[in-house]
């Protein structure tokens, strides 16, 4: 199973502090993991009257939100619309968490733009999202949804210009999108930032499990105490994790759960194969695959690379081999990686190369196609993975490139989703007659790295990542380790200087020796003589050998050629 290494807590964090109050259940709905959709469904509604709403004007919303959902085609609300949405408008806090691809963006957008439009002000809410992507993702979507109410919303991530962004927070837009590292630094760093958020309303985490982790809960506890207490909190997730349980002790009955969580699991509508390939061929496969995508019918592709370095090397190959595609990893600039993601998006390039940082989150209708081209060490980060296509009841494929390296992640995976991958072969001959043409790509592309000097560039940024780890406490047991290990290694080498001075001693004695140096010189001539006349018997047989071999392949040779020429003669008979 997942072994993931253990995380530093502050108990002092807010969201996980203990409450005095005795603890009484929260009001949950918990699915049943072992029945249908459909079944499930029917024993929610038999639970709360708010599931049997056929239409988003049953859930309480505005007639402009209502009507705005009919134009982006919103039908009927789903089912973690269905339950959420009435329990915002009552002004409780919310733990939401459902399959990805279920609607929960709309779930927490909707009730907000219901009250914003009541009551506009600004900043109104602010949604804190993992990823720069997925913040702008955020924004298009409540653009969309709230076009009725002239929404303001200000982007605030990393890789952007910080004096433009606190101008726009402080023209006071209703509604601020934010990954944590930013919004910490530009609260922090200038004391007229934090007012603008002293009348906020709303709190969004978007993928709370990943943002409630170890390494953002600096950022949290700051912003915690920049934003009023009578706000209402929101939490949305894909999975569940102990820190989100923590959330469920911290507000108790104040807080109302739904959780149709049916352990880690992937949609029933993914198709999930693997192919077990040697390592050295892997980008031969991968070119193979993405060469056919047109004739399989397959609108476009994300590919799952674990580097930013493997990222970057495989955009050079495929631009060497004419294959059009666009790459989205951390060490591209901001503008750079929300040009790849649009080009993708509009389709004007049907292939994405990525790291993890588009595995959460992004929502792209036409993706017919995931492909791991490393496994991901932890069984999680494929579930999100994977989780790119499929989505809203739709169809996909995901296809998992599996070394001889990667046979125990594979097996843990298949543990946690509770379910086998489908083991495919692709025809050998066909895929390996692409292996020049792309080892030669490859060799182009790592001469190109060389005079971009990634390497440098990389290592540059490992030793900015370090620093801030460093910097927020995350490094003490890492360097506890360290230091033993310094001391084991310097114990070491000073027992090798004492074995070294030792052997000098007994080398000194033996000199003085008479006639032991000789004999000892002697004997390794005649060993080395020995060791010579085994070699030329070891080669000797070799040769018999493959002499042998090779009478053996013409015989069987012969006789195949024998055969098809009689199997050619009987057909013709037939004839």
């Amino acid at each position: 199973m997942e072994q993931q290494p253990a995380l530093l807590q502050d108990p002092t964090f807010p969201l996980f502090k203990t409450p005095r109050k005795t603890p009484s259940l929260a009001v949950t709905t918990t699915v049943n993991p072992n029945s249908h959709a459909e079944h499930r469904e029917i024993a929610a509604a038999s639970a709360d009257d708010t599931t049997a709403a056929e239409t988003f004007a049953d859930l309480g919303l505005a007639e402009w939100a209502v009507n705005t959902c009919r134009e982006l085609g919103m039908r009927k609300p789903r089912r973690v619309q269905r339950r959420c949405i009435p329990r915002v408008l009552e002004g409780r806090h919310v733990l939401g968490i459902d399959e990805t691809g279920s609607g929960k963006t709309a779930a927490f957008a909707l009730p907000i733009l219901h009250r914003l439009a009541e009551h506009p002000f600004g900043v109104f809410a602010l949604v804190v999202t993992p990823t720069r992507e997925l913040a702008f993702q955020l924004a298009e979507q409540f653009r969309a949804l709230g076009s009725a109410v002239h929404l303001r919303i200000a982007v605030v991530v990393g890789g952007m210009d910080m004096l433009k962004q606190t101008k726009e927070l402080a023209a006071r837009p209703h509604l601020v999108i934010a990954t944590p590292g930013r919004i910490h630094a530009l609260l922090h760093g200038n004391p007229d930032i934090p007012p603008v958020f002293s009348r906020t309303k709303f709190l969004v985490l978007d993928e709370a499990d990943r943002v409630l982790d170890v390494c953002f809960q600096e950022e949290l506890r700051f912003l915690f105490q920049c934003l009023p207490e009578n706000r209402q909190n929101l939490f949305f997730s894909a999975t569940t994790t102990t820190n989100l349980q923590k959330l469920r002790e911290r507000y108790q009955d104040k807080m109302y759960v739904y959780e149709a969580y049916e352990g880690f699991k992937t949609v029933e509508t993914l198709k999930q194969q693997a192919i077990f390939i040697p390592k050295k061929v892997k980008d031969v496969y991968l070119m193979h695959i993405l060469s056919k995508m047109e004739d399989t019918g397959i609108r476009s592709a994300i590919v799952f690379i674990s580097t930013c370095r493997d990222c970057h090397r495989l955009s050079l190959m495929l631009d060497v081999l004419d294959l059009e595609a666009a790459a989205l990893y951390s060490f591209k600039s901001q503008t750079q990686r929300l040009e790849a993601l649009h080009q993708f998006k509009s389709g004007k390039v049907s292939i994405l190369l990525a790291t993890d940082v588009a595995s959460r989150g992004l929502d792209i209708p036409t993706v017919d196609l995931v492909i791991n081209y490393d496994v991901p060490r932890f069984p999680r980060d494929y579930i999100h993975r994977v989780g790119r296509t499929a989505r809203a009841g739709r169809g996909g494929l995901a296809l998992s490139l599996v070394t001889q390296n990667d046979v125990d992640l594979i097996h843990e995976i298949e543990a946690l989703i509770e379910k086998q991958l489908e083991m495919i072969e692709y025809k050998e001959s066909e895929a390996l007659s692409l292996m020049k043409k792309v080892f030669s790509a490859k060799n182009v592309a790592e001469m190109k790295m060389i005079d971009d000097g990634f390497e440098e560039k990389a290592k540059e940024r490992k030793k900015q990542k370090l620093k801030m780890l460093a910097e927020k406490g995350l490094l003490k047991k890492r360097s506890k380790k360290r230091k033993r290990n310094k001391e084991f290694t310097e114990e070491g080498k000073e027992q090798i200087k004492e074995v070294f001075s030792a052997k000098k001693e007994v080398e000194m004695k033996v000199m003085d020796d008479g006639g032991i140096d000789g004999k000892a010189k002697e004997g390794g001539n005649q060993k080395l003589k020995m060791a010579t006349e085994k070699g030329l018997l070891k080669k000797k047989k070799l040769k018999e050998r493959n002499k042998e071999f090779a009478e053996e392949g013409k015989k069987q040779e012969v006789e195949a050629l024998a055969d098809i020429t009689t199997a050619k003669k009987r057909s013709k008979k037939r004839q």
